[in-house]
């Protein structure tokens, strides 16, 4: 039997982070919200009789096999033709994308410099040219589409996208549903296709309806050209995140467009997975790095109006796994000191009873309210019910998914589906080692990422 010295101290280790896990999860809440609304509401847009002006921005390195897809996809559309421009920047690219790209019948400029790696220096160079050799510069434009190469567009996809852009004055940055090109192909481009459609739906819906500003997720939104008026200032690894944080920072809203769909190929090759996103998640880092200050700020300034969405845009930046795992290790680590509190004690009992407890029959609770005192179970089964819990909850928020996205995610293989839901769970707990080697990772650059697949739809 242990001494009440180690109970009391087993009992202390459990209250102080419970209260700490209780905090975690309360500053997280209301994304809980965020996604029910986003299952159960919509938000549409009036149609608008004005026909805005815009130029399509797409970079590209090493993109033959896809770019040409993207630019027919733009030419096919329900929108006047004479209302969109579309540039390309072949950016440091050892390929045929530049001819390809100009007999698809766009605007080509080729830019190479190796020190400017990232997808930003090249929206960069773009923007830069198009001020110095289209007449009135992006003045000229009412805004711009951010593309990726291997982005493909739907035919309605320019009409209700402006629709929304017109609703908002022109004022704000509209975001549209992410779809994959190729959900067919396997398990890892699956995985892909599932994390934006939840994304999409999930967060970005939710979001809107709510009247919080969401963020861009990689390409497919609309902005004003007055944002781009002294050029394109976001270089980081991870771009996308950047701009988000900018514009919420500066009052600017960010609203999505569900109808507006477009499409983007994943990944097939689980090295090439991995790679992309150590490659996210250290550009997230490094928004977390320049930016959070200025959010937790923003929160506190009495000269700007508050805003929930500084709130949501400073938790969203911040690496949340990786604190909550930290909290989980030292968790541990009180435990493993705990036979220092009663020598007397052998190291081995003392260890049966804080992994192992004394009451394994209580394994489905940690508390009993009845008494108001902690149920010793073992802490490894209450890792293991946690496991189990995320697991089941991240299991069947897949199979929502599909469910309600399935005219979206269109005909599937239902074993390439079930295969995509066993594996959801595991898709999102990878995210804590990645994460940590994104934390010691250097010289992350945006790498071409193998286009072209077989299987990926045509529009």
């Amino acid at each position: 039997m242990v001494s009440i010295e180690i109970k009391n101290y087993v009992n202390t280790v459990n209250m102080v982070f419970l209260a700490i896990f209780i905090f975690l999860t309360l500053i997280v809440a209301h994304f809980l919200l965020i996604a029910i609304v986003g299952l159960f509401c919509n938000k549409k847009y009036p149609k608008s009789d004005i026909k805005c002006r815009y130029g399509c921005i797409i970079p590209a390195r090493n993109e033959e096999n896809t770019i040409s897809d993207l630019i027919n996809s733009i030419r096919k559309t329900d929108y006047p033709q004479d209302k969109l421009d579309v540039f390309v920047v072949a950016h440091n690219c050892t390929d045929n994308t530049a001819q390809i790209a100009r007999e698809a019948g766009a605007i080509v400029y080729e830019y190479k410099n190796e020190n400017e790696c990232t997808m930003g220096f090249a929206f960069k160079a773009l923007f830069e040219f198009i001020e110095m050799n289209i007449r009135g510069g992006t003045a000229s434009y009412d805004g711009f589409f951010l593309f990726n190469a291997d982005n493909i567009v739907k035919k309605d996809y320019f009409t209700k996208m402006n629709d929304a852009f017109n609703y908002y004055d022109k004022k704000y940055v509209i975001t549209s549903f992410r779809n994959s090109r190729n959900f067919n192909s396997n398990v890892i481009a699956g995985l892909y296709g599932i994390y934006f459609v939840i994304g999409s739906r999930f967060e970005s819906l939710g979001r809107t309806v709510l009247g919080i500003s969401t963020r861009v997720q990689g390409t497919g939104y609309v902005i004003n050209s007055e944002l781009v008026k002294n050029g394109w200032n976001y270089t980081q690894l991870t771009e996308d995140w950047e701009f988000s944080a900018d514009q919420i920072l500066n009052g600017n809203k960010i609203k999505f467009c569900n109808e507006a769909i477009f499409y983007d190929e994943q990944p097939t090759n689980l090295k090439i997975m991995w790679r992309q996103r150590v490659r996210w998640s250290r550009g997230h880092l490094l928004v977390f790095f320049t930016r959070f200050k200025d959010l937790i700020a923003s929160l506190f300034s009495f000269k700007k109006k508050k805003s929930f969405s500084n709130y949501d845009t400073m938790i969203n930046t911040s690496p949340y796994v990786i604190v909550v795992m930290i909290v989980f290790f030292l968790k541990i680590l009180c435990y493993l000191i705990t036979p220092l509190i009663d020598l007397s004690i052998p190291t081995i009992d003392v260890y049966k009873y804080v992994f192992l407890g004394d009451n394994p029959s209580a394994f489905l609770y940690d508390f009993d309210f009845e008494h108001f005192m902690f149920v010793n179970n073992g802490y490894l089964f209450h890792a293991l019910r946690t496991i189990i819990f995320s697991y089941v909850s991240l299991f069947f928020t897949a199979v929502i998914t599909f469910v309600v996205e399935r005219k979206r995610i269109g005909k599937m293989n239902f074993f390439l589906k079930l295969f995509i839901c066993l594996l959801w769970p595991l898709f999102i707990f990878i995210e804590f080692p990645i994460d940590i080697q994104a934390l010691f990772s250097k010289n992350l650059n945006w790498k071409p990422i193998p286009h072209g697949d077989k299987n990926s739809i045509k529009v």
